[in-house]
């Protein structure tokens, strides 16, 4: 049976007949408190109550079964989550609120929300026609699962509260002080009877992690580096003991397809690992007090630094958040493969595609950090930072694995982060002056265009040859 939260039509009728939830609740053969969670739809209808609110109050089941009060709950959180509200993110009982008082207004904010939203789907969707070579036109363009997955991810915050919620359970439930995988592996010894253990190259060749179900283990791949492993671990545990959680946090998110749903349930569980392994509120305070300096936090809780880089840009919680970052993934190609930031990846304003970036000067000193204040074509500045990551261990025959992260804040913060030492102030290097990409960009004179830029025309002077072979006057 279908789970059903009827809250704000119960307290609506409560309040017609002046009753208190003390009364309510004596009449329903509840507590006074069960009541209130029922009310606040914390808790669902069970099949007796709404037998007794049928009888006793006249209630119809079928009325009490519609989800219109909970679905307006649940788009009025998705409007709250954009990336321009995301700071002012009600609580779930002040969205009921708002549902329950203002039913119109808040059907007319959810209305100019989605108005909003396929107006900038449109824009979107124009801008990437607009970029294909030659400009054509090509209509009905669909998205792969993966770019979806991703597309959506990278526009709204990481930072899910029912996430971290589950993450500091779950480590309430682990061994304490035997370390994080010994942890892990007790864990899931004594909830399912699954032991861990590590295999050579030869004996998994294809994998990273592998459940095999006849002998009851996780098999890891030595590939992997020794937080790598403990990562693949965290996210089995993940699986195992929320796997309904991250179905509904996937749900909320309304992918189109099955394959787009079932990566992000990986992504969800990847950012449910990170938080085990790097508890909120220590994270946190450890990286105010080491002014973000990424590589003493990933020695302090043994994670790469790619992991302690992902999990800073999930640090937003309201009244208890991080310098807000954003990062970037690309590999040797320039290939995105994945983005991120607290607010949403600033696309817009910074976009990432730009050529003159120093993330691409990264993979000339492998781990080596490379940082820089760079401006947009709008006067917006950023603080970023590029460095190398190690991927799986490779074998000798083998081509290493390398890719680089691109990460970056507002200069406004730059008093905060260790990173941004001598780029800022009177005696700080000029700024690299950078565009969102060579077809959207509009400066002049850049030896490092790619592509000549969608809005100027080229080639009005054969007396002049610029400093690009697409320059433009």
């Amino acid at each position: 049976m279908k789970k059903i939260f009827a809250g704000p039509k119960i307290r609506r009728a409560r309040l017609a007949r002046t009753e208190t939830q003390t009364a309510m609740a004596k009449s329903l053969g509840i507590s006074a408190s069960y009541l209130n969670l029922i009310e606040g739809n914390q808790r669902p209808l069970t099949v007796q109550l709404l037998i007794k609110l049928a009888s006793v109050y006249d209630f119809d089941l079928e009325e009490l079964q519609g989800t219109g009060e909970a679905d307006t709950i649940n788009q009025l959180r998705e409007v709250f989550a954009d990336p321009l509200l995301v700071r002012d993110l009600p609580d779930h009982s002040e969205l009921i609120e708002i549902s329950d008082a203002a039913p119109n207004t808040s059907a007319a904010m959810i209305k100019l929300y989605r108005a909003y939203r396929e107006s900038l789907d449109r824009l979107s969707g124009l801008s990437r026609m607009m970029a294909k070579e030659g400009g054509e036109a090509v209509g009905g363009i669909e998205r792969l699962p993966s770019v979806e997955m991703h597309e959506t991810f990278e526009r709204i915050s990481p930072y899910f509260p029912a996430i971290e919620r589950a993450a500091a359970k779950l480590l309430q439930s682990l061994t304490k002080g035997s370390g994080m995988m010994a942890a892990l592996q007790h864990w899931l010894h004594q909830h399912h009877n699954i032991a861990v253990q590590i295999l050579p190259v030869e004996t998994m060749p294809l994998w990273r992690r592998r459940f095999d179900k006849h002998s009851n283990r996780l098999l890891i791949s030595e590939r992997l580096s020794p937080a790598d492993q403990v990562l693949e671990v965290a996210m089995e545990v993940a699986f195992l003991a929320q796997g309904e959680l991250i179905g509904e946090e996937v749900e909320f998110l309304n992918f189109t397809t099955d394959e787009a749903r079932r990566l992000a349930r990986f992504e969800f569980a990847r950012l449910l690992a990170f938080a085990i392994m790097m508890p909120y509120d220590n994270f946190l305070s450890s990286a105010r007090r080491v002014n973000y300096d990424i590589n003493i936090l990933r020695s302090r809780f043994s994670v790469t630094f790619s992991h302690a880089a992902w999990r800073l840009i999930m640090l937003a919680k309201h009244g208890q958040s991080a310098v807000p970052f954003f990062v970037m993934e690309i590999d040797a190609a320039g290939n995105r493969l994945r983005r991120g930031g607290t607010n949403g990846f600033p696309l817009t304003r910074f976009g990432g595609d730009c050529a003159k970036l120093i993330v691409h000067q990264a993979f000339t000193s492998p781990g080596q950090i490379f940082a820089e204040q760079v401006i947009t074509p709008d006067d917006a500045r950023f603080i970023v930072l590029g460095r190398t990551i190690e991927g799986l261990r490779s074998g000798y025959e083998d081509r290493p694995q390398r890719t680089a992260l691109l990460i970056g804040f507002d200069v406004t913060h730059a008093n905060e982060v260790v990173y941004a030492m001598g780029l800022t102030g009177t005696d700080a290097k000029k700024a690299t002056e950078i565009g969102p990409s060579c077809r959207l960009c509009e400066r002049q004179g850049c030896i490092a265009r790619a592509h000549p830029p969608m809005t100027r025309p080229l080639g009005l002077d054969e007396m002049v040859t610029g400093l690009s072979v697409f320059d433009f006057q």
